[in-house]
């Protein structure tokens, strides 16, 4: 039997790494025996997600990627104490939900600041001669906010799209350079702003029980969205750039 989904050997940069969906992207890629690259700004959530990962090899680095200027020499520390990059999984990212009246440019700066400029500065600083190796694969979470609109959510979904707007574009700049680069977009996944929302709302109230109607398999579980970039990171999706893949319930099919 071929093993597709094999990262034997293969050294992945996991940024957001400290929770949620960049936690089990980490602990999944290592189960399928990749070596892990770790970045998020608490060394204490780092240490937590370490000690989850399965096999030898991996290491962490500390960083703010909303600070775009810090990620050049994260980078050339990252491939010089572990050698070229086979990949990258980008699920850093804040979110904010303020009214239009309330949106000043520093709070569109500050969610943009990671979820947009900080992916575009690690992948371009990621491509650069030799700081990866031929084959490379970059996947970014993305979120259905992209395409589906929501009251007060300007800001996240504003980054989102940009971000899977700029991927499409990504895709065919990095052909030639042999990297493929896609998204996935989850629906309203079991995290914490999942518990943010639940406190909020409560199970009980209408606008949890519309969602379900629209999320029709349930809430998205964050293993599901790990298994979608394992599959994206691997070989068996060797011919698929530039796309965005729901992670989504059902949600936008409705």
């Amino acid at each position: 039997m071929i093993n597709l989904v094999d990262f034997t050997g293969k050294k992945i940069v996991v940024a957001g790494a400290s929770s949620g969906i960049g936690q089990a992207s980490a602990v999944t890629l290592s189960r399928l025996w990749g070596q892990m690259i770790l970045v998020a700004r608490r060394e204490d959530k780092l240490n937590e997600t370490l000690g989850m990962l399965e096999g030898s090899g991996h290491r962490y680095y500390c960083a703010d990627l909303s600070n775009t200027d810090v990620i050049d020499g994260l980078i050339g520390e990252i491939v010089q104490d572990c050698g070229a990059i086979d990949g990258l999984v980008y699920s850093a990212g804040v979110s904010t939900a303020r009214p239009l009246k309330q949106l000043t440019p520093e709070i569109l700066r500050d969610v943009f600041a990671v979820n947009y400029f900080g992916f575009i500065e690690t992948v371009r600083q990621l491509t650069r001669k030799g700081r990866f190796n031929p084959g490379m694969r970059i996947v970014a979470v993305s979120s259905i906010a992209s395409k589906c609109g929501d009251g007060g959510h300007v800001a996240y979904s504003g980054s989102k799209a940009a971000v899977d707007g700029s991927v499409r574009c990504i895709a065919k700049e990095l052909a030639a350079k042999g990297i493929c680069i896609n998204t996935v977009a989850p629906a309203l996944t079991r995290t914490a702003m999942f518990e943010g929302y639940i406190a909020k709302y409560g199970e009980d109230s209408e606008s949890y029980s519309g969602l379900l109607r629209r999320q029709y398999l349930g809430i998205v579980e964050v293993q599901h969205v790990a298994n979608a970039i394992a599959f994206l990171m691997s070989s068996a999706a060797k011919f698929i750039t530039g796309i965005c893949m729901p992670v989504d319930g059902g949600y936008t099919s409705c």
